[in-house]
């Protein structure tokens, strides 16, 4: 990891822009993903598996068998920890449901909002080198607490056609039943128009690599709605001289053996802390299994010293992280420093991890800087919210002459027309 010294501003602005492939590249060959799988369906998914996953299937829903089977192939312990992480994601989240009032905005008039789900929701689980059956939990169990009546889950299959059982198991245990051995930009195609196996749905969650954000983009303008770009998975840790340099070193590892396209970003105030950090993510970084992935993702990542504490959480809020842990006794001290992250861990305790598994919170959230607009996953993201207004006589006695004038000066006569016909109706 590169360190660089109190960057001027024109430097620290290049710093925030994430390691991304050949923009033209992706989008040139998104969009022939999209096109042919709209064209072709079934036929299509059949040639991208063999193409890209190297498996040829006679077909791609997961049977019944399958699942049965996944139950009996995992560990007893892992089960148990799945279970308890849906108890906590749970607690969580049933939490956010919440029921508005209604409210008086004028004498007579009612307005208020009332929260359908959305009925038919695409889950996409990344597969490849590390198959995320948490994800599951995280976008499956609000999409049950909120009701949606059609959940389809794609995830790519391994090279012998076969779905890691953890996501198989994790699944049944919250009763998703339509899984697809279905990955990458043509999972999310597959979803957005519907194939002779797969139902299309109206909104597609879950992260993914670069093609897998470029498709969600690109099929909201066949109106399908995503839950946000959600691409390759990112930390930012401000640290101060109180951390703990072999907890910061591993939280940083933690996201760098996500994938070479991850990036991890340590920004301090002491270069001594970025000296014994840097030497403990050369010692942990020899141990892990997934090293070659990391030490790729830390040849584009990077540390930056800086001034003060306010100055480092100044570049954090331009950066956006999707993950922003404050490595510092005095964390909850800096809470009104923060206003553009996914999801904040605060002091020494507070890992990443945790966040990723089974504190509750949830962990599909914005990345490359997004953060600076978008909320991650919640049950809101389930939702639709719809507005009611229920106006008796009163109500449009006393805003119809406010509605008359404005929809004059904006020369709409029949808006007009509309509320002049009520007053006089009730004038008679």
């Amino acid at each position: 990891m590169k360190t660089y010294l109190n960057p001027d501003p024109k430097t620290q602005s290049e710093l925030c822009k994430r390691p991304e492939l050949a923009r033209e590249n992706i989008d040139a060959l998104v969009d022939e993903i999209l096109k042919k799988v709209k064209a072709e369906g079934d036929q299509a998914l059949t040639y991208y598996s063999e193409k890209w996953e190297g498996c040829a299937l006679d077909s791609f829903e997961v049977t019944k068998a399958e699942f049965e089977a996944a139950q009996l192939e995992v560990d007893d312990n892992l089960k148990r920890a799945i279970q308890f992480a849906q108890g906590t994601i749970e607690k969580f989240h049933q939490a956010q449901i919440i029921s508005e009032e209604k409210v008086e905005t004028a004498r007579g008039v009612s307005c208020w909002r009332k929260s359908l789900p959305i009925e038919k929701v695409g889950l996409y689980i990344p597969g490849g080198t590390a198959p995320l059956f948490s994800t599951i939990l995280m976008l499956g169990v609000p999409a049950k607490l909120a009701g949606c009546s059609e959940i389809v889950l794609c995830t790519p299959p391994r090279k012998d056609g076969s779905i890691d059982p953890a996501i198989l198991f994790t699944a049944n245990l919250i009763g998703i039943t339509q899984v697809f051995k279905v990955g990458g930009a043509q999972a999310i195609a597959a979803m957005a128009y519907g194939t002779e196996s797969i139902p299309a749905v109206y909104k597609i969650f879950g992260p993914g690599n670069q093609y897998v954000t470029k498709a969600k983009q690109k099929v909201q303008e066949w109106g399908v709605a995503i839950d946000m770009p959600a691409g390759p998975s990112e930390v930012l840790v401000i640290a101060d001289g109180t951390c703990v340099p072999e907890f910061v070193a591993a939280d940083l590892l933690s996201q760098a053996e996500h994938g070479v396209d991850s990036q991890v970003v340590l920004v301090t105030t002491r270069e001594t802390v970025v000296e014994k950090i840097q030497a403990e993510i050369e010692l942990q970084l020899a141990e892990l299994p997934r090293k070659d992935l990391a030490a790729k993702a830390l040849e584009h990542s990077f540390s930056v010293v800086l001034p003060d504490m306010k100055a480092c959480f100044d570049f954090s809020n331009r950066y956006a992280p999707e993950h922003l842990i404050v490595a510092s006794e005095q964390a909850t001290n800096y809470i009104d420093f923060i206003t553009n992250a996914g999801s904040v861990f605060l002091g020494k305790y507070s890992c990443e991890s945790a966040g990723d598994y089974a504190s509750g919170t949830n962990h599909t959230l914005p990345t490359n800087g997004y953060a600076k607009s978008y909320s991650g996953v919640s049950m809101d993201s389930f939702f639709k919210k719809i507005t009611f207004q229920n106006i008796n006589e009163k109500g449009i006695l006393n805003i119809g002459p406010a509605i008359e004038v404005m929809a004059a000066a904006e020369g709409l006569q029949a808006h007009k027309n509309a509320v002049s016909l009520r007053l006089k109706s009730l004038s008679l």
